[in-house]
């Protein structure tokens, strides 16, 4: 019984690897350009840069306020497309650091105090003793 089902079977299975394709594509190898690997890399970067801005707790904390859901924030981040990206990822570069203006007011004290101090030395001004003590 087993040799007159071989017959068959052995017939079905070549007509059904006969019909099979086995179209293999070939493998394209190319040189990829340095502005290539730097814009994927830059890419990689931005992402990075704004997942960690959005996951600052000032940044969370204004974005609940305003009724933003950060996860939510986080998965339209990571649905922007390249120029999207930069131009959001430029935008975090031009925010002030400081968020205040302590800052700018000690840097205004400490320019005003090297100009004074600069016109002391050449003998301009006469506003700091210890600059020439013999006056």
């Amino acid at each position: 019984m087993l040799k007159s089902l071989m017959r068959p079977v052995s017939l079905l299975l070549v007509i059904s690897f006969c019909l099979l394709n086995f179209n293999v594509p070939m493998a394209q190898a190319k040189m990829l350009g340095t502005d290539t690997v730097i814009a994927g890399q830059q890419t990689v970067d931005q992402r990075a840069q704004i997942a960690d801005f959005l996951a600052r707790e000032d940044v969370k904390q204004i974005m609940t306020q305003y009724g933003v859901d950060p996860a939510e924030a986080q998965h339209r981040v990571d649905s922007l497309s390249n120029e999207e990206l930069a131009e959001f990822a430029s935008s975090i570069d031009q925010l002030p650091a400081g968020g205040s203006a302590v800052g700018t007011i000690v840097g205004a004290a400490v320019l005003v105090f090297v100009i004074l101090l600069i016109t002391d030395i050449l003998g301009f001004t006469n506003v700091f003793s210890f600059v020439n003590p013999q006056r």
